[in-house]
């Protein structure tokens, strides 16, 4: 197992990761009778698409001794929900690169990579996807 998830009430649950015993306390939305508090697990949908696209490439970086270094690289995410069914419908991101000096040909790599991450091709392909790359 990878996780226990318990509802405490009033649209709250507590996510335990077994392996580290970490938690992630999730809320519902205030556009969905929620306080907002804390990330939804929508919220987390978005934001999980964001690290895993970093995570991906910090692992290919380090690959065939390219040294890309991503750290300092930053993600914001944002969703936007479609009803009839309610469901994320687009989520854009903007990836902005600490200073570098790849070429135009790496850029074409990075994005390419970036677009394999498993959170990304486990998503529906009706959600819609946009990225900005700032390098």
């Amino acid at each position: 197992m990878t996780s226990k998830i318990t509802y405490k009430g009033n649209l709250r649950t507590e996510c335990m990761h077994l392996q580290s015993k970490s938690l992630i306390t999730t809320d519902a939305p205030t556009d969905n009778s929620g306080k907002g508090e804390f990330f939804s697990p929508t919220d987390l949908v978005a934001t999980a698409l964001g690290a895993c696209i970093i995570t991906t490439l910090g692992i290919f970086g380090k690959k065939e001794n390219r040294k890309w270094d991503f750290t300092g690289t930053e993600i914001q995410c944002a969703k936007v929900m479609y009803n009839n069914p309610r469901r994320i419908g687009e989520i854009h991101l903007t990836i902005q690169f600490p200073k570098n000096d790849w070429t135009e040909k790496d850029q074409v790599i990075i994005e390419r990579v970036a677009r394999t991450c498993p959170v990304r091709v486990s998503l529906h392909p009706d959600v819609k996807i946009v990225e900005n790359f700032r390098y």
